[in-house]
């Protein structure tokens, strides 16, 4: 079944973890993938595998942070095709569970300008079009740690990214565009291996862990991309501004 047959969907971070496997997932239900990350040689490999299967996808390589970034991104996806109506903003990046009284400027300034700020710009880009089309739907990957179950800087951005899906779905309700969020639990990427977790706060991750249950399985990129297609599907026609936590039950 081709839940997205058509589409135009563009997905960031979409080079790794679950931006990558969205990126699959998405082709393979019939849409066209614009794959958005900073590293051109990991998304060349997307692509290609993408096409090896039959499936449809093209790259723009861009650094988010940047003050024009997101609007170029968008701008070269109607340049490219004349639409976009999936639009995933997946690219984030973690601050290592740094708590409010270890979290420099530049950690904060950094991790809000990837993980909300970037956000911010795409919406507001790709809604001019959506809007002049009458469709779309935006599905936005905040976090558990929205909870506060994270970093300080991590946890008020992916917060914010709650509060901007939520004023987005309310201007655009019943207007044919929609704006969701998946709130991905502990899934194994590159952002959170071992070698990545040695890294972190050597406080902070115990104090969150003592409010979630870490005895159920972690959730799979698989089991993100499966939310965030049915958000981008028809499947969902009816729902907007709402917030689907994917962790097993983990934050019950």
């Amino acid at each position: 079944m081709a839940r997205l047959e058509g589409k135009i969907a563009l997905v960031t971070g979409a080079s790794s973890g679950i931006g990558e496997t969205t990126a699959r997932v998405f082709a393979r239900e019939g849409a066209t993938v614009v794959l958005v990350a900073r590293r051109e040689a990991r998304l060349v490999k997307v692509r290609d595998e993408i096409a090896a299967a039959g499936g449809k996808a093209d790259y723009v390589v861009a650094d988010l942070t940047g003050p024009c970034a997101c609007d170029r991104v968008i701008d070269t996806v109607i340049e490219r095709f004349g639409r976009i109506d999936v639009l995933v903003n997946n690219a984030g990046i973690p601050d290592k569970h740094m708590p409010t009284t270890r979290t420099t400027d530049e950690l904060w300034n950094q991790v809000v300008a990837v993980d909300l700020t970037s956000v911010f710009r795409l919406c507001r880009a790709a809604l001019k079009h959506m809007e002049a089309q009458s469709s779309g739907s935006i599905i936005n990957i905040s976090s558990i740690g929205a909870r506060g179950l994270a970093g300080a800087a991590y946890s008020s951005a992916k917060a914010g990214v709650i509060a901007l899906t939520r004023n987005i779905a309310i201007q655009f309700a019943g207007k044919g565009i929609r704006c969701n969020a998946t709130l991905p639990g502990p899934t194994p990427t590159e952002l959170n291996t071992p070698e990545a977790l040695a890294t972190f706060d050597p406080q902070m991750p115990g104090i969150t862990a003592r409010h979630f249950d870490l005895s159920v399985p972690e959730a799979t990129t698989g089991d993100q991309a499966a939310a965030i297609l049915f958000f981008a599907s028809d499947e969902s026609k009816a729902i907007t501004g709402q917030c689907l936590t994917v962790d097993h039950g983990a934050t019950l």
